[in-house]
């Protein structure tokens, strides 16, 4: 993008001045090379965004961002129902609370190592991955309708996790108001045999190594030692979180004309909140949050058997789980007061930041865990939320973000070739699929640790720890 559209604040954050239909500014938080990197999509849908009805502040958007759909991934906005605020289908996105978790092992990097090739061939037969992936859970309509409500406890109490994990899981595992039947017969038949699934597209799960330690006190609350192995896994609502957005941003598109909603790209077809489609949309897409948490715990409950095979006594408490692609319902100061607002982020995370009241107690000193995950082959970090409330609505990046788009990537690199490349660099790849490793070869996505950088220099959140992959189970 042309640096000459923004008004430069500092050196990572850039404004797009309200013009034309804009009821708010546009906020971008990268730095000058990631700025120009990005395309000119971006900068469209940002504009789009902040001529939305009831948008509070501003549009903001992530150093990791690129093109989505209506929204740019990596686009955080908050509405005010109160304002005509509205709900938008692509403002939340396809794969409903896609997110990153990640478990704690104890175990030092030779220990696994010594067992690298094992472990890999052990949790790519333990984990359906790819395109399609059925798991050995199939749900009856009782069942899937209890699981949309419970979440992540639900999946505890079928004994597919621990109850200490729900301490350290955004809602505490559980989203409140899922309302199961405002899920279409499609969206529950698409999910009936795919929990416990990785899925494919950006979907991993990966062995870590934590290689630096960047913020001692943060890092010893969250229990992550340099040397040590971490376990994250990331996906999401898989088929039921999809057909769930398909659905209803069609009935958006429809019911925006209606309410004499002048939309600026049918991508971002919306209703108001406090419509009917609204409150339908608001309690399916809990539905689909509660899917994607239960699907991570259950996915946690294979990996802990895996690594309990070749460790036993190995305890691998959760450290956290935060999602991306929401809409939740929060309260934000704004121009002095405070709100009830509809924050949609996708592709971004949520990141409060010290003595937050709704982080477990461990983490309440020194901010909530912020996952984010590099490309295949390459960095990911562990970030503290910093608390800047007035930025982005405690916001921050949820990953790299893609460079290059998956038919790009697939001009330029080959699975096998990717996946021989990473061998030699020591990190060992499983998956069904030698054109899903192609699509997301390291080179189709930034540099992780710029953008991270990034956030960190505009105050978003800090850099705690930087882990190095061993193992990648890929969809």
């Amino acid at each position: 993008m042309d640096l000459d559209r923004f008004t430069r604040i500092d050196p990572v954050t850039w404004r797009i001045e309200p013009h034309g239909p804009m009821r708010v500014p546009g906020m971008i938080y990268a730095d000058a090379d990631l700025i120009r990197a990005m395309d000119d999509k971006v900068f469209e849908q940002t504009v789009n965004v902040a001529s939305l009805p009831g948008i509070v502040g501003a549009c903001h958007v992530m150093p990791d961002a690129h093109w989505g759909y209506g929204f740019p991934i990596g686009g955080v906005a908050a509405f005010d129902p109160e304002k005509g605020g509205v709900i938008s289908a692509g403002g939340v996105g396809f794969d409903i609370s896609c997110g990153v978790r990640t478990i704690l092992t104890g175990l030092k990097t030779e220990e696994v190592l010594r067992l690298q090739a094992a472990i890999a061939d052990s949790l790519y037969r333990q984990i359906p991955a790819g395109v399609g992936s059925k798991g050995a859970i199939a749900l009856e309509p009782g069942e899937m309708d209890a699981m949309l409500r419970g979440g992540a406890a639900w999946a505890v109490a079928q004994g597919w996790g621990e109850p200490a994990d729900l301490e350290r899981i955004e809602e505490h595992g559980r989203m409140e108001g899922a309302a199961p039947d405002c899920v279409s017969d499609r969206a529950k038949e698409r999910q009936r045999e795919e929990m416990g699934t990785l899925g494919s597209g950006n979907h991993y799960l990966e062995v870590q190594a934590v290689a630096e330690i960047l913020d001692r006190a943060a890092a010893e609350a969250f229990g992550l030692r340099e040397d040590e192995v971490v376990v994250t896994i990331h996906c999401g609502s898989r088929g039921l979180g999809h057909q769930i957005a398909a659905e209803f941003s069609k009935e958006m598109v429809v019911a925006a004309e209606s309410s004499s909603i002048q939309l600026p790209d049918r991508e971002l077809a919306c209703a108001p909140i406090e419509s009917d489609l609204g409150r339908r949309y608001l309690g399916a897409m809990r539905a689909a949050v509660n899917c994607a948490l239960a699907n991570r715990e259950i996915l946690t409950h294979h990996a802990r058997r895996v690594f309990r095979h070749f460790f036993p006594g190995a305890t691998l408490p959760l450290l956290y789980d935060v999602s991306h692609n929401t809409c939740k319902v929060e309260t934000h100061k704004v121009d002095g007061k405070r709100r009830r607002l509809f924050v949609h982020r996708k592709g971004a995370t949520r990141a409060f930041g010290p003595g937050n009241e709704s982080l477990p107690e461990a983490f309440r000193a020194v901010g909530q865990p912020v996952l984010i995950g590099g490309s295949m082959g390459t960095a990911s970090y562990v970030l503290a939320g910093s608390g800047a409330e007035a930025r982005a609505f405690s916001s921050a990046c949820h990953g790299a973000g893609r460079a290059l788009s998956r038919h790009a990537a697939l001009r330029q690199w080959g699975g096998r070739q990717v996946v021989d490349e990473l061998a030699a660099q020591g990190i060992v790849v499983r998956s069904p699929s030698s054109r899903g490793v192609a699509e997301e070869a390291p080179g189709a996505y930034k540099d992780v640790t710029a953008v991270v950088l990034a956030a960190e220099r505009a105050g978003l959140a800090r850099r705690v720890a930087r882990l190095r992959p061993l193992i990648c189970i890929k969809g």
